[in-house]
Formats: C-alpha cells, sequence, structure tokens
C-alpha cells in the first residue's frame, strides 16, 4: 500500500490491523479524559508538536489562537490547558463526546489518517437554567507512532450542525 507520496506501508496485515485499533484506543481515549476531567493524561495521548483546530464552532473573540491564527494551538501541553480551560475552567461543563464510524488509513509504517463522525453534548448551570450544546460532525485526524506507540499529531474539527440554547456560550463571558 502506498500514500500519495509514494510512501509504502511495509506492515503485514496483522500489524496494519493492530495499528488500526491502536489508533482508535487512543482517540477513545482522549475522549474519555475530555469527558471525565483527567487532564493528567490528555496530554499524554498527543506528539510534542500536536496541532488542534477544534475551536470554530466557538465566536471567534473566544477561539484559541497560535501565533494570532485563530482557532489554531500547537503543543500538547497548551491543548491540554485550552480543553481543560474551556470544559473545566470558571464554569465547569459536563461533557459526553462520540465518536464513530472511523475510516483509517495508514499513509507508512509510523503515519496515518484517519476520519470520525463525532457528536457531542455539553450542559453549565447558569442560575436555575440549564444551558446545552448538541453538536455534529467529523473529527479529521493525523496519527504518529512514536516510541512504539501511536499517538494524535493532528485535528481538525468540521461541524455540520449545532443545537443549542440562546445563551449557551455565555459560560465563556464568565471571570476568571
Amino acid at each position: 500500500m502506498r500514500d500519495g507520496s509514494g510512501t509504502a506501508v511495509t506492515l503485514s496485515a496483522a500489524e496494519q490491523l493492530l495499528a488500526i485499533e491502536e489508533i482508535k484506543a487512543v482517540f477513545a481515549e482522549r475522549l474519555r479524559c475530555m469527558d471525565t476531567k483527567e487532564w493528567h493524561i490528555y496530554p499524554t495521548l498527543h506528539t510534542d508538536d500536536v496541532i488542534s483546530e477544534t475551536w470554530g464552532g466557538l465566536p471567534a473573540d473566544k477561539q484559541p489562537a497560535t501565533a494570532g491564527e485563530r482557532n489554531r494551538v500547537l503543543g500538547k501541553d497548551l491543548l491540554a490547558d485550552a480543553i481543560r480551560t474551556m470544559l473545566d475552567g470558571p464554569v465547569p461543563l459536563t461533557t459526553v463526546h462520540h465518536g464513530h464510524t472511523p475510516i483509517i488509513e495508514l499513509t507508512s509504517d509510523f503515519t496515518a489518517r484517519g476520519i470520525w463522525a463525532m457528536e457531542d453534548k455539553l450542559w453549565w448551570t447558569n442560575g436555575d437554567r440549564e444551558e446545552h450544546l448538541h453538536g455534529y460532525g467529523h473529527y479529521h485526524e493525523e496519527y504518529r507512532r512514536v516510541d512504539g506507540r501511536w499517538l494524535i499529531s493532528y485535528r481538525r474539527l468540521t461541524r455540520l450542525r449545532e443545537d443549542h440554547t440562546p445563551d449557551f456560550y455565555s459560560f465563556l463571558e464568565k471571570p476568571l
């Protein structure tokens, strides 16, 4: 098997299946860590130089930025901090993230890319009201095998639909 650059995948069929299962596991662990707020594990699932572009649905002035580029975070520690601050910051959110029907392609013995259908639900208490968001879309990811372990090296979230209460995003206005 070759990717578009001509790089050969030399892994046996069994090794390819094992690699895909390991990629599925790191993806699932990332979602679980977000929902259970296990921030000490979250960065260990990413490469040091991970790029995340997953905040496009937020109001533009609330999107994290790297070097002035909105909707982009570079580096596993900055990514973990950005996710933690949004989901478990001054206004904690209860979250449920699901990933479904992955399409995973090995692009070399040490790299892969995948697309996952996703659904997320987020809730927070706003005085005596519950605010919520229900989103649908896709994660577009890249993976790299580092020191014998598959890690997430790139992520972009595209949303197809988002249903939310009118004041859902007001949690971002709460003081730190």
